[in-house]
């Protein structure tokens, strides 16, 4: 095992923070570098990204989804600075063109994407859907406790992801042999519409929130008459495409070639969620 720190860029967010805990579980060097982190880290200044990679061996990269990418720029400083191996945390249909909408085609994903393929050194990069914690703790999370949950997605299906496995495979490629060169399309192992997840969650909590599903302009609506603005409103009615389309819906191969197991499933993490009070009002 490598004596050399590991750098988790967005330490403290979704994956970030699950990476983190299973590396220092292992005894492996690890510096948390985000805003909040231990360690300083903000994408939007550069004069931040020196300390953090300082001696580090490798880097896990949870990239600012903005355009252009800052993705490209801190490869180039990882490497200059000695890093030898980088794991990406990209998007599942990240290359496959209109898959989240015209505004998202050679975004911030592709082209952190190309940089680490063309970096010099090893690198893996992470391929999830849709994310099963979008339902505990991000975007959905307080309208599934409230009791509603309305959305752009129809009737649509995906096999989503739990952001466990994500951090697994992450800690996998960052600590082990096997993984170089490797892209691992990540998905959970069924296929689930929205309306069959909150019936999941009804099963492990007695709570049963109402889906209601909306169509795109009636969403974006919704969005901008809370305050988000009109760009960002369309953003999300884009990302849902692959939801509503059931792009999302393949069940994908990536957790078992990573981890020689297959992925969790969301009633598992509808029940660990649940133990930990993600739902309570």
């Amino acid at each position: 095992m490598t004596r050399e720190p590991t750098v988790v860029i967005g330490g403290t967010g979704k994956t970030g923070r699950r990476v983190v805990a299973r590396l220092r579980e292992r005894g492996v060097p690890t510096r948390a570098a985000s805003r909040s982190g231990q360690t300083p880290f903000d994408w939007e200044d550069p004069s931040t990204w020196n300390a953090a990679l300082d001696g580090a061996g490798s880097v896990y990269i949870v990239p600012l989804d903005i355009a252009p990418s800052r993705t490209p720029a801190l490869v180039e400083r990882a490497v200059a600075s000695g890093v030898t191996r980088l794991v990406l945390l990209s998007a599942r249909g990240a290359d496959v063109p209109g898959y989240f909408g015209p505004a998202f085609d050679g975004g911030p994903h592709v082209e952190g994407e190309h940089a680490v393929r063309a970096s010099g050194v090893a690198w893996t990069i992470l391929r999830p859907g849709w994310f099963a914690q979008n339902f505990s703790e991000g975007a959905f999370r307080d309208e599934v406790a409230a009791g509603e949950l309305s959305l752009a997605a129809g009737d649509g299906a995906a096999s989503f992801v739990d952001a466990e496995d994500i951090a697994e495979v992450a800690v996998a490629a960052l600590t082990g042999p096997g993984h170089d060169g490797e892209v691992y399309e990540l998905s959970g192992p069924r296929a689930l519409t929205v309306d069959d997840c909150l019936a999941e969650i009804a099963r492990v909590t007695g709570h049963r929130a109402r889906y209601v599903p909306l169509d795109e302009a009636a969403y974006r609506a919704r969005l901008t008459s809370r305050g988000v603005s009109e760009e960002e409103a369309s953003t999300w009615a884009d990302a849902l495409k692959p939801i509503r389309t059931s792009l999302e819906a393949p069940v994908l191969d990536g957790v078992v070639r990573a981890l020689g197991r297959p992925p969790r499933d969301f009633a598992e993490f509808a029940r660990t969620e649940a133990a930990a009070g993600a739902w309570r009002v």
